[in-house]
């Protein structure tokens, strides 16, 4: 008896085994099994938009950790460049694929580019299947009267809890090994850096992968969740889930998150509090992808239109200063050089820096995106510009625009100690934690028997407070007029 033509299961955000819909589908048909990664070109894409540096380094790790899980099971991960409509119909005529499987990714290119490889498959003669993606509830299925998708997070959140319990996650399948296909070398690609390697902090911070994910998530759980709703916005202490990365290239998916939550909510009362508002938390990411849904131009335009007329200034030495991490402001420079070593920021200080550059400068939200996009290793297509144009005060559920975080009792509230700051800006580690949020207040005798010369080793501010918040609130005053 011949053996059955293979199926091609096609991997993109969902870089796991389990709770992964299409490879479940697929492996229940008996059939050899290709699984297929293809970086699209000019680069992998997300959202139409080539990933950033640091989501470029994540994504090779990613990958190895993938063809390691497939090949404990005998099964290769194939790698090929170039468009996947054209990728996989080569592989339908050089291998007699059947049927080609796939998650989708509710965003209007990713949409675009699952239509062409739909069509190609059905051009050869084969068939295809796409199954339930990366997100709680469907966009489609959560549309107001009117059909247009919600637009503030409370009553969207609200909706999506009504529904009642997430489907089940789906635990890995075994797999039948296909045949032997020639693939791309990674190093290949060139997603990690090498001259220079400025990797190092990544690789001392992260471990990637579906097992990693799976770790960090049950150890949360565990340890984390329990002061998370007082704690998480400390960025001294370590409560938060670092999860977000592993989400954002789907080695684990929101509904094992939920799933996993839920239960340990269950089994000790004391999480609860804790567990709602983690939970919360994977709602904003679900939010942020409903809105990208629906506004494909989610990183470049303005949701309100009216800050189209934003007077936003050109100051490209500002701008420097504020990715490099040398405004004089100590909670700024913190979070901005732990973004730079370690890939992330903390979600606190990721609010007061996006604040400083748009309120303080009155530079333009997309210039700190962008920063954001290639720097970022869980940079995500939605939540990153979602959360841009939330803090500018363009977006959607907007924060109010007179809302201008003072960086100063920002750090003092929430780095009370200056530990935070301590680590991350080290030459004012000696201060005493009445000074290090605003060093510019110490005595000289003070500032000289901690080290610090301001101007020197340390920069003065860059702008004045009270000055920018006023000249930030006339800016928007003019605009809403």
């Amino acid at each position: 008896m011949a053996s059955p033509a293979p199926v091609l299961v096609w991997f993109r955000d969902d870089l796991r085994l389990s709770d992964h819909p299409a490879l479940t589908a697929a492996a229940a048909r008996g059939a050899p099994l290709i699984c297929l990664y293809v970086l699209g070109e000019p680069g992998a894409t997300a959202a139409g938009r080539p990933i950033g540096a640091a989501a470029r380094w994540w994504l090779a790790q990613s990958l190895r950790a993938l063809a390691s899980s497939l090949a404990a099971q005998g099964t290769t991960l194939v790698l090929r460049r170039g468009r996947p409509a054209d990728v996989i119909a080569g592989l339908i005529r050089d291998h007699g694929v059947a049927e080609v499987y796939w998650n989708e990714i509710a965003t209007a290119p990713d949409a675009r580019i699952a239509a062409d490889v739909a069509a190609a498959v059905e051009r050869h003669g084969g068939a295809w299947r796409c199954f339930r993606g990366n997100l709680l509830v469907r966009p489609s299925e959560l549309r107001t009267k009117d059909g247009r998708g919600l637009r503030v997070f409370t009553p969207f959140w609200k909706r999506v809890l009504a529904r009642g319990d997430i489907p089940t996650p789906l635990p890995a399948p075994k797999l039948i090994p296909g045949p032997v296909i020639a693939s791309d070398d990674l190093a290949g690609w060139v997603l990690e850096p090498t001259q220079p390697d400025w990797a190092g902090g990544l690789r001392e911070t992260w471990s990637v992968g579906e097992d990693a994910a799976q770790r960090r998530l049950h150890a949360f759980l565990a340890e984390d969740v329990v002061t998370y709703a007082e704690a998480r916005d400390r960025p001294d202490r370590a409560v938060t889930s670092r999860l977000s990365p592993h989400l954002r290239f789907g080695e684990i998916s929101p509904r094992q998150v939920w799933h996993a939550a839920r239960f340990a909510a269950s089994e000790r009362v004391v999480v609860g509090r804790g567990v709602d508002k983690f939970l919360s938390e994977l709602g904003w990411r679900e939010f942020s992808r409903h809105l990208l849904f629906d506004h494909p131009d989610l990183a470049t335009a303005n949701l309100q239109a009216s800050f189209d007329a934003f007077p936003w200034r050109d100051d490209e030495a500002a701008l420097r200063a504020w990715q490099r991490g040398r405004t004089g402001y100590p909670i700024v420079d913190a979070g901005l050089r732990e973004l730079w070593t370690t890939g992330i920021m903390h979600n606190r200080v990721r609010m007061v820096v996006a604040s400083f550059l748009c309120k303080h400068l009155l530079i333009d939200w997309r210039r700190g995106e962008q920063w954001f996009w290639d720097t970022l290793v869980d940079a995500d297509p939605a939540s990153n510009p979602a959360s841009w144009q939330w803090v500018a005060g363009s977006g959607a559920d907007a924060a109010p625009y007179f809302r201008i975080f003072n960086p100063v009792l920002q750090g003092e509230k929430f780095d009370p100690d200056g530990a935070y700051v301590a680590r991350w800006v080290p030459e004012l580690a000696q201060l005493p934690p009445r000074f290090i949020h605003q060093p510019w207040t110490a005595t000289p005798l003070e500032l000289a028997s901690a080290g610090v010369r301001l101007g020197a080793t340390y920069p003065a501010p860059i702008v004045d407070h009270a000055a920018a918040r006023a000249r930030a609130l006339d800016a928007y005053a003019r605009t809403r007029a």
